[in-house]
């Protein structure tokens, strides 16, 4: 599924390109020096708006934020135990991000850098039994099992890094562009809480905190939907 939207958006991009350098003359005789505009953003990091101020012809600023509310139901199983699977994701920031075009003559290219707050950047498993279990000589019901629920957050301040492809602001009323980089989150922190005979499972969020240090890097691959103001 990734491969075939990966393939659609480099071809879009390189369509794009080419519709933009046809008209390079007509972006050459016009100032982006105090314009503004805003935009959809659609991608990686889910949808959201952005509104974006001009400074030079080499420099611009956006601010915006986005949401990505995501949830799947049994995409795992635990080998040996019987069980239904909740899986959901809930990442929601504010952005200011900075784009730069290093040279004059790829007006197409913006290096991009800034920062999000993450207000909310949850991922949550919950775990409910569905069958009877023996422990030692006895059978326990999935009701006597209780249910165990896990809870990661990566809430806090994420710095930006990535690049930025075809010009920021729209030749006349309208464009698109593309954003390709990458947020570096805060140190993951898990919550594990369990009910009943499954209580004890607290115990094991050192060793889970441990195991997702690394999972730090957010990846963006958006589509911008842009709009001049003036």
């Amino acid at each position: 599924m990734k491969r075939p939207l990966l393939v659609l958006f480099i071809i879009t991009l390189l369509t794009t390109l080419a519709h933009e350098r046809a008209q390079a003359q007509l972006l050459s005789d016009q100032s982006n020096i105090g314009a503004m505009g805003g935009q959809v953003l659609i991608g990686s990091q889910g949808v959201g708006l952005e509104g974006r101020y001009g400074f030079s012809e080499t420099l611009s600023a956006r601010i915006g934020g986005s949401f990505l509310p995501a949830s799947a139901n049994n995409v795992f199983s635990i080998g040996g135990f019987k069980s239904n699977t909740d899986v959901s994701a809930k990442f929601y920031n504010v952005h200011l991000l900075a784009d730069y075009i290093p040279s004059e003559n790829l007006p197409w290219l913006r290096v991009v850098g800034g920062a999000a707050y993450l207000y909310k950047a949850q991922g949550k498993v919950g775990v409910i039994p569905t069958g009877t279990y023996k422990v030692a000589n006895y059978n326990i019901s999935a009701a006597e099992m209780g249910d165990l629920n896990i809870d990661v957050s990566w809430k806090g301040i994420a710095p930006y890094l990535g690049f930025g492809f075809l010009p920021s602001f729209p030749s006349q009323m309208f464009n698109i562009n593309f954003d390709v980089g990458t947020y570096y989150l805060s140190q993951p922190k898990s919550t594990i809480i369990g009910t009943k005979l499954l209580s004890d499972n607290y115990k094991l969020e050192p060793q889970v905190n441990s195991n997702l240090k690394s999972y730090r890097w957010l990846p963006v691959l958006q589509v911008n939907f842009n709009f001049k103001i003036n």
